[in-house]
């Protein structure tokens, strides 16, 4: 099979290929390899390759719904026993799980055959790829700008078309945000879905989910289904799944849905003209089908929930760089010092504020659920600004030197207890300040492409839905496919 050949179809289409014996597995893994080696030295999407073991398991009887697709696993959470989860970060390269991740191992129970980890920021703490001991993940529409994060280097691979669909994780955008840079489609299920285990009972406090970036929506819907089958005994939920597969719903016409929108910033940052003209963009072709769209949005205090956010993320880096000192020895050269930064901010906060944040998920999911109500989703933008210039969000080297003092001094406390420090979570979250609404209230949200801006780049749209609105997403979105096929648009990498 030739790449072009390769190119053409989606993870379903190559599964049903091996099934009727028209390719096998290891012609794919064949070109799939000689894609990577192609063009990742210009997207640096993969990180770790796992090119022998993808063989020997090309090479053997494989079963499942996926059976000999080529498929690329993120290095954050998503562990593969006897290799390191690297995390982007120098600290975590002696982290060896001796077990897969309960993700994993339904993706290769589906078939599928892993052969790479792909490119994260440091413990997938920021919305690009940028990490210092992997360099940046490039986006194949323009190599000068972020493919998103933290999935980022997964967004980068679909993109680029080294897979048709890759392993992700969403803890506050990673999913989404990544899709809408690289003109993919990007589901993050509701909470407590996808069993996280047996190394977690859940992630971040229920923030984040595992998922994929996949160019069609069949594909993310097949894969839905294979990451809930079944429940996990160990673990803290037992999700409702509807009885009829995700895959039947993606292909059910939605109805005529209501959708209230906005393109206003949930916590007052500036919104660009590029990431309004996308929602106005959809709003269109959304009435066009037939929905009934108008301005409309959740009672949320936004900058509540900012903070909210930004106060379970500390705490959980701390909790992080706590456990990696513990268990491998690791010291502050192997940390990044951004996530130093967090983890001194996480670790002088105060108990009582720790625990309002969590509680305070109870107003904001609430008032979410009273939106949708009358609405059966929200229409944001899923980026406030298209994709930056790599190194556009650098912390600069003063700031960190600054950063640095503070924490030698103890003064960083004193800090987080001002109104200075609210400041600067708001200014963290301007160019993503639309994500976390999702993961806070434990919502499924889904980022769907079609808007490019006058320069090419992508920038996708977000939609939100109600507890168990992950049917309702995917019927939308294919309905969006159907209308504006992106497929098979291909970057000019």
């Amino acid at each position: 099979m030739r790449y072009d050949e390769y190119r053409r179809f989606d993870a379903v289409g190559l599964a049903e290929l091996v099934a009727r014996r028209e390719v096998s597995a290891d012609e794919l893994l064949d070109v799939a390899v000689e894609r990577a080696e192609a063009v990742n030295g210009r997207v640096n999407a993969i990180v770790r390759p796992m090119h022998d073991l993808a063989r020997e398991r090309a090479a053997g009887p494989l079963a499942g719904p996926f059976a000999g697709v080529p498929f690329l696993i993120k290095d954050l959470l998503q562990d593969y026993a006897g290799l390191p989860t690297g995390s982007g970060s120098r600290a975590a390269r002696r982290h060896v799980p001796d077990r897969h991740s309960e993700a994993v191992r339904r993706w290769l129970d589906a078939g599928l055959v892993v052969f790479g980890k792909t490119n994260t920021p440091e413990f997938g703490l920021k919305s690009i790829t940028e990490p210092t001991v992997d360099g940046p993940a490039r986006n194949p529409w323009n190599p000068d700008h972020t493919p998103g994060g933290s999935s980022g280097g997964s967004g980068a691979a679909v993109a680029a078309g080294i897979v048709p669909v890759a392993g992700g994780n969403d803890g506050g955008g990673s999913i989404r945000i990544p899709a809408a840079c690289c003109h993919l489609f990007g589901l993050k299920p509701g909470r407590g879905l996808v069993p996280a285990g047996p190394a977690h009972a859940e992630y971040e406090q229920g923030l984040a989910t595992d998922g994929v970036l996949s160019r069609t929506v069949r594909d993310t819907a097949a894969m839905l289904d294979v990451l809930t089958a079944g429940h996990d005994p160990g673990g803290p939920y037992l999700p409702a799944r509807p009885e009829t597969p995700y895959a039947e719903l993606a292909r059910r016409a939605p109805g005529r849905l209501r959708i209230g929108y906005t393109t206003a910033s949930p916590i007052g940052t500036p919104v660009s003209a590029e990431a309004v003209a996308a929602v106005e963009d959809m709003v269109a072709l959304l009435t066009k089908l037939g929905h009934d769209v108008e301005p409309a949005e959740p009672d949320v205090d936004g900058q509540a929930l900012a903070v909210d956010f930004m106060t379970a993320w500390y705490a959980g880096t701390a909790s992080t760089v706590a456990e990696l000192r513990r268990t491998t020895g690791a010291r502050d050269r192997d940390f990044e010092t951004d996530t130093l930064l967090l983890a001194a901010v996480g670790r002088a906060m105060p108990a009582p504020r720790y625990h309002l944040a969590i509680q305070r998920r109870n107003e904001h999911a609430r008032a979410l659920a009273a939106f949708h109500r009358s609405h059966d989703l929200l229409l944001t933008p899923t980026l406030a600004e298209p994709p930056v210039r790599i190194g556009a969000l650098e912390t600069p080297a003063v700031v960190k030197a600054a950063g640095q003092a503070v924490m030698r001094l103890g003064l960083i406390g004193g800090l987080a207890r001002t109104s200075l420090w609210k400041q600067v979570i708001l200014a963290n979250l301007s160019t993503v300040p639309f994500t976390q609404l999702a993961n806070i209230t434990g919502r499924p949200a889904m980022s769907v492409p079609g808007y490019r801006t006058p320069e090419g780049l992508p920038l996708g749209v977000q939609f939100v839905g109600p507890l168990g609105g992950e049917g309702t997403l995917l019927a939308l979105a294919a309905q969006l496919e159907s209308e504006r096929p992106w497929a098979h648009d291909e970057p000019p990498l």
